[in-house]
């Protein structure tokens, strides 16, 4: 069952551990050490290696392992005129806090911004080339307290501008050849915890106002461009964020989010089971997240194939691809397992995903 496009039956959520050389110029870059141009050489050379080596496994979605960035959303979110991180959330149960950001002004998009990375990775594979960004809702963090009232007196002029800004960047990247975006997203699995969900109704973002934000950022994006958005409780040097299962959120995501595919955390018992995919329409896809990049302990190969025959039960297997349940590396200095680990932790995926469907692609 191999499928024509994206996401592949093995597929990976994008971000990949930096080697040693890579991640000892990124601290020197950001302590003000390292000129831009001799950083960009060592990032050029290592993401040529990194797209060789997930060419070598067999995957067919390739990234740039995220090399270029010290987080996954924050060097996006500050490249846009009027946004900055400040601080942290309250963690409310989880092993850490996830970053806030405020909007100081009125929000631009004066440059592209991940366009000139996405084209290195274009020139370097024959394969397809993914490109990942956070989610628009991650504007959406600290509700009226954390936007400017002189600048958007009225939050629809700021939602209708965080999807102005997104549209951009979507229209330049398909322009530069791109068919595959991933958006990473924390916040809607932030609603299925009991402990946090609170938090985001009194700021007005439940699952509706994020799924029509994120519509209205993919509005009128280019014909052929696949869109998944993946779901994530949280995930920083192997810590977490947030608990609970999928239900609450579930018909909404799956119903009103226009999205194609959905790289969903399922890699322990934080995430619930899979009932609440009942909700999924045919047409769309799940890409299960059950190999953990928090820990290096190899997942055995027939409980992957248990767990897929069991989403299968409430999934038709048509619908279904395997990934880890995040990226190894949502910060420069990765989550608490070595290369090797990372190396046969995809390759188990790609070899599942052959025995399963017949194919990794």
């Amino acid at each position: 069952m191999e499928l024509s496009g994206p996401p592949f039956r093995a597929d990976h959520v994008g971000s990949l551990l930096r080697p040693a050389e890579l991640r000892a110029a990124h601290e020197l870059f950001i302590a003000g050490k390292h000129e831009p141009e001799a950083i960009r050489e060592v990032q050029d050379r290592c993401i040529g290696e990194v797209i060789a080596f997930q060419e070598s496994l067999g995957l067919h979605a390739i990234t740039d392992g995220e090399f270029r960035r010290t987080s996954f959303h924050a060097d996006f979110i500050e490249k846009l005129e009027g946004a900055r991180a400040s601080g942290s959330l309250p963690s409310a149960g989880g092993q850490f806090g996830p970053r806030a950001f405020e909007v100081t002004g009125k929000l631009r998009r004066s440059k592209p911004i991940e366009v000139a990375a996405f084209s290195f990775v274009k020139k370097h594979t024959s394969r397809v080339a993914k490109q990942t960004i956070p989610s628009p809702t991650m504007l959406l963090r600290g509700g009226r307290g954390a936007v400017s009232r002189e600048a958007y007196p009225d939050l629809a002029e700021f939602r209708a501008d965080v999807a102005r800004v997104y549209r951009e960047e979507l229209r330049a990247l398909a322009d530069a050849g791109c068919s595959y975006v991933q958006l990473d997203d924390t916040n809607f699995a932030y609603l299925c915890d009991p402990k946090l969900k609170h938090v985001w109704e009194e700021w007005g973002s439940n699952a509706g106002a994020m799924a029509d934000l994120i519509n209205a950022a993919l509005a009128g994006r280019a014909a052929g461009m696949t869109v998944g958005v993946h779901l994530c409780r949280g995930n920083s040097a192997g810590k977490w964020a947030a608990e609970g299962a999928y239900d609450p959120i579930a018909e909404t995501l799956f119903n009103r989010l226009e999205v194609d595919a959905y790289f969903l955390e399922y890699d322990d018992a934080r995430s619930g089971g899979f009932e609440p995919l009942r909700f999924l329409p045919r047409g769309k896809k799940v890409v299960l997240g059950l190999v953990s990049t928090k820990t290096g302990i190899l997942e055995d190969s027939d409980l992957l194939k248990r767990r897929i025959e069991e989403a299968s039960k409430v999934v038709p297997l048509e619908d279904l691809c395997l990934s880890p349940q995040c990226g190894f590396a949502s910060t420069f200095r990765g989550n608490p397992l070595g290369e090797d680990a990372q190396r046969r932790k995809l390759e188990r995926i790609v070899e599942v995903a052959t025995e399963v469907w017949g194919s990794a692609r």
